[in-house]
């Protein structure tokens, strides 16, 4: 992994006393691939001055053949990747508190948002918030992600729901996208999130909203990257998720879709028709499901935090999934509702003891398939030369211990570039 040997860089991280990283081949790792890894013991790695990986390799070497002006002994902790965090609803006010307790009494997801609250409950915060408010919100929670190894997340709208608050929070997005402090931000529109209470009855005319003034107007501003639509029982059906998909599509915009979570309404064939980057969720997915969606080349991003935030007694598939060479990513879904957590290592642990992946497996799952999911892979994912050095030291002899030791930041320090 050593670059054409270089003089000057401007720094250097050695003595890692374990670097584990994924190798990208230049599309998702599945199958047996999924649960591989590239292990150097007593590695280093040279940055240059764009934030770059200049070289990679043991430490005796690059210490011998590169100068720097700065230097970290890592201690002989554990390197890997930053984490690519594929989906997340982190962009809200609020909180939904009193829901975890409903849900405990025996209440369910739907009945909560069949109720008014749900998703409606933090539009209605979201809305009465200032913009300095949710800026404030939604930075500290970014903070909190890349304390936790987070470099590279995607961050949706859809607690907006009106063509001016959709518009306000891409915006807000896009000032915090130029933070430094914060992990890289990948913008997605789903104003396709729930029907508002102003159109309560009217849904097709609601989604008229969305084609024919929000998606125009997040284009022409290049507010978001992506377009999603949460399409469930309770949501947006086939008909009206392949309306907004279409028309996003045709403003070019690039597709990812919530599918499969709660019901199956054929979201998941929506996905692999329309050729989605990513399915989202898949809790409830069959062969065929996963064999479309395979054929049409979408990452299924799953979140394993969701069930378990919602007390559920079933997971997404994983185990099928791989075996089908489906190529898996994980995420936090962080969102207020089902599962405002924040921490990816936590998602580690419970793709591990839920979902039955391998540390291995799982690591790949949030970074360079994590990366795919978000079309970022040419850029972070994986150590190695050309990519941004977004790197992350674990207080850990080995990533084996992410998983195992859940529940602590082990986190010694994230690097996103060359300043330490």
């Amino acid at each position: 992994m050593h670059s054409a040997l270089s003089t000057q860089h401007s720094a250097l991280i050695y003595n890692i006393g374990q670097l584990a990283t994924p190798i990208d081949e230049g599309r998702p790792l599945v199958g047996a691939a999924q649960g591989r890894l590239r292990l150097i013991s007593d590695a280093a790695v040279a940055i240059d001055q764009a934030g770059r990986i200049a070289a990679v390799g043991d430490s005796a070497t690059l210490l011998a053949q590169h100068q720097v002006g700065e230097k970290l002994n890592a201690g002989g902790r554990t390197m890997l990747p930053g984490w690519v965090d594929a989906h997340t609803h982190a962009f809200y006010a609020g909180d939904r508190a009193d829901e975890f307790a409903l849900r405990l009494q025996g209440a369910n997801y739907l009945e909560i948002m069949a109720a008014g609250g749900g998703i409606m409950s933090t539009v209605r915060a979201t809305r009465a918030a200032s913009a300095d408010q949710l800026r404030e919100l939604t930075a500290a929670r970014l903070r909190r992600m890349r304390a936790n190894g987070t470099t590279t997340v995607e961050v949706k709208s859809g607690y907006g729901l009106s063509v001016a608050e959709e518009l306000r929070c891409l915006r807000i997005l896009r000032d915090l996208a130029a933070d430094p402090t914060l992990p890289r931000i990948v913008p997605t529109f789903l104003g396709a999130h729930a029907i508002p209470g102003e159109y309560a009855g009217r849904a097709d005319e609601y989604v008229s909203l969305v084609v024919e003034q929000m998606l125009p107007q997040v284009a022409a501003e290049r507010l978001a990257e992506y377009c999603d639509v949460f399409c469930d029982m309770g949501a947006f059906d086939v008909a009206q998720t392949r309306r907004i998909m279409e028309a996003a599509a045709a403003l070019g915009l690039k597709l990812r879709l919530h599918a499969n979570e709660f019901a199956d309404i054929g979201a998941a064939e929506l996905a692999a028709e329309l050729r989605c980057v990513s399915a989202d969720h898949l809790l409830l997915l069959d062969e065929a499901q996963i064999a479309a969606l395979h054929n049409a080349g979408c990452v299924a991003v799953v979140a394993p935090g969701t069930p378990y935030g919602l007390g559920l007694d079933h997971y997404a598939p994983a185990r099928r999934m791989i075996e089908a060479g489906l190529p898996i990513a994980l995420a936090s879904d962080c969102n207020p509702g089902t599962c405002p957590c924040e921490s990816m290592p936590l998602i580690i642990s419970l793709a591990c003891t839920q979902m039955r992946l391998t540390p291995a497996e799982a690591i790949v799952a949030t970074t360079l398939n994590g990366a795919y999911a978000l079309g970022r892979a040419h850029e972070v994912g994986s150590i190695e030369v050309g990519k941004r050095a977004d790197l992350v030291l674990w207080d850990v002899p080995s990533y084996t211990h992410l998983p195992y030791r859940f529940g602590s930041n082990l986190v010694w320090k994230t690097v996103m570039g060359f300043e330490f």
